[in-house]
């Protein structure tokens, strides 16, 4: 999770400070909006591409998560396993 963290900090303030710009661009452009389209589409492109990139993160963590949980189940079964082979009958 300390991954995670370190992403959001890093693309967190960025993606904020974008989907802020991309809301305000139509609230401000007025006559201009034909010159602020393309940036507030650009800025909605780079949004979408952080959002991406940290569900590929948050995927892959999950995934991770998934693998030692399972991990964790087998060996517990195991030592189950052996506490009652080895308890007097």
């Amino acid at each position: 999770m300390a991954l995670l963290d370190d992403v959001l900090k890093g693309w967190g303030g960025m993606a904020l400070g974008v989907v802020v710009g991309a809301v305000a661009a139509p609230a401000v452009a007025g006559a201009t909006g034909t010159t602020l389209r393309p940036l507030a589409k650009a800025a909605i492109r780079g949004v979408l591409a952080v959002t991406d990139g940290v569900r590929e993160i948050v995927a892959e963590a999950r995934e991770q998560v998934s693998d030692m949980v399972a991990e964790i189940n087998a060996e517990r079964q195991e030592e189950g396993a052996r506490e009652s082979a080895s308890a007097p009958h």
